[in-house]
């Protein structure tokens, strides 16, 4: 009794409070994005908020049975959930239901569950585990090929599922590594590598070539933090790029020799950049590793394009203005953006959604559902939907924060990481800033695998949060 009455009062109500708010706003707008006046009663469960319903009272259960479980058993078996959450997104493959080109769901009668969603606590539990154990050292190279083996299978196996965007939900625990001692400079040459992946789809090699200068002497400063040194920098990748360009104008080279131009410029920064620092080889295999990480963005950018599937270019092309095809691959965004600016400052009222009513807006009760929430509610209520999503965000890192345990803190962590991505990536998809990947908005989209999911990924911090002053070896 008294063990039980200290795990009620060490439980974080407030999370459990956003969390079954969250919850009970989604619900309600998966009912306003399917109403249909012959099934008006909401808990008409042949339709699609009568079956979330019930998958919202077995995740309820669900969250309480965690709660009750012993939090060891999290730390104990996170390998084993590791490892049956891999058995799982393999067998989804042989016997795996197709479902729009994506063999990712296991069918059963009328219900569908869907692996990839449940290896992101799985990984989260496996990654806490690593990060935790004594003598774990981020900028290891040991430590972090761990990391990038327990990240790389899954996200691997869902991408062969042909599901995309779920295993871009992988890259969210870079954050988490740079919260536990990951340099600032290794995350942001990772954002300079996408940076220029969009950049040498916009624009010429001349452009690129800039871009890559400017991003040298940014991960340079960075990482050495001294403007004596950048000047030098500067000057001397100037002189290469004026050299480059003479080069060029000599020879007559056009641009379509942008990749002798490039590994040119490579070459000739490793001389210059050698002339500088002949005597401190770190700094200048830094120098050397953020050429070759920002010209190999550019090279395989072609290759890598080259790779997506027919709609993922399309949708690529059109979020980037390079195509502009509002009946093909940019309908979905677009009509998500007629809804969600016809609903203006205080939205059209519930239920009163002409755009999501007439399904003009696919998949509007789950990819596109924020698309009902802007319509119906308008900018005040969207704007309160993000600020909910962002307390619960800033609760949970907070909570993070308090453990005196590196493994809750870690998977305290990866919990608000995996949370912000889904978030971020599905409203900016819907308002046309994010490109389409198809990944739900938690407690919103319709569907038990991802609601389901994210209950355990929550809960089990919120179990771990419970016994906070506990440390897990």
């Amino acid at each position: 009794m008294n063990r039980q009455n200290e795990l009620i009062k060490n439980i974080d109500w407030l999370s459990i409070f956003l969390y079954v708010v969250l919850v009970f706003m989604g619900w309600l707008n998966i009912y306003a994005a399917v109403y249909d006046d012959n099934h008006s009663s909401i808990l008409d469960i042949s339709q699609k908020y009568g079956k979330q319903l019930i998958w919202i009272s077995a995740s309820f259960v669900l969250g309480f049975f965690i709660l009750l479980t012993d939090s060891k058993f999290f730390t104990a078996f996170s390998f084993v959930l590791y490892g049956l959450m891999i058995g799982l997104l393999v067998s989804v493959l042989l016997f795996g239901h197709e479902v729009n080109g994506a063999r990712s769901w296991f069918q059963i009668g009328d219900i569908r569950v869907q692996p990839a969603e449940f290896g992101k606590f799985a990984t989260a539990l496996a990654v806490a585990n690593v990060m935790s154990r004594h003598g774990f050292k981020m900028m290891r190279f040991s430590s972090l090929l761990q990391i990038g083996l327990l990240l790389f299978i899954p996200a691997a196996l869902i991408i062969l599922q042909n599901d995309t965007g779920s295993a871009l939900v992988y890259s969210a625990f870079l954050l988490v590594m740079y919260r536990e001692g990951l340099h600032g400079s290794i995350l942001l040459l990772f954002f300079i590598t996408i940076v220029l992946f969009i950049f040498t789809l916009l624009y010429t090699p001349l452009t690129v070539l800039i871009i890559i200068i400017a991003s040298t002497m940014i991960a340079f400063f960075y990482y050495r933090q001294n403007k004596g040194e950048l000047y030098r920098v500067f000057i001397f990748l100037t002189g290469c790029f004026l050299f480059l360009m003479f080069i060029r104008w000599l020879f007559d080279l056009p641009f379509s020799e942008e990749r002798l131009l490039l590994y040119s410029y490579l070459v000739t920064n490793i001389v210059a950049i050698y002339f500088i620092y002949k005597r401190k080889m770190k700094h200048i295999l830094f120098i050397v590793l953020a050429s070759w990480l920002c010209i190999g963005a550019t090279i395989m950018v072609d290759y890598a394009f080259d790779k997506l599937q027919p709609h993922q270019k399309d949708r690529i092309n059109n979020l980037l203005g390079i195509e502009t095809d509002l009946t093909g691959a940019g309908y979905n965004v677009n009509q998500s953006k007629i809804a969600i600016g016809s609903g203006g400052f205080f939205g059209k009222g519930y239920l009163q959604g002409t755009q999501t009513k007439y399904n003009f807006v696919p998949e509007q009760s789950t990819d596109f559902i924020f698309c009902t929430v802007g319509e119906e509610w308008g900018f005040i209520g969207s704007t309160v939907v993000i600020l909910l999503f962002l307390a619960f965000i800033l609760r949970i890192i907070n909570l993070a924060e308090r453990q005196r345990s590196d493994f809750s803190r870690v998977y305290g962590y990866a919990v608000a990481c995996i949370l912000f991505f889904h978030v971020a990536v599905n409203i900016g998809m819907t308002i046309g800033i994010a490109p389409v990947i198809g990944i739900p908005l938690p407690f919103f989209s319709y569907g038990g695998s991802s609601l389901w999911a994210f209950t355990i990924l929550i809960f089990i911090f919120l179990r771990l949060d419970a016994n906070r002053l506990q440390v897990f070896s």
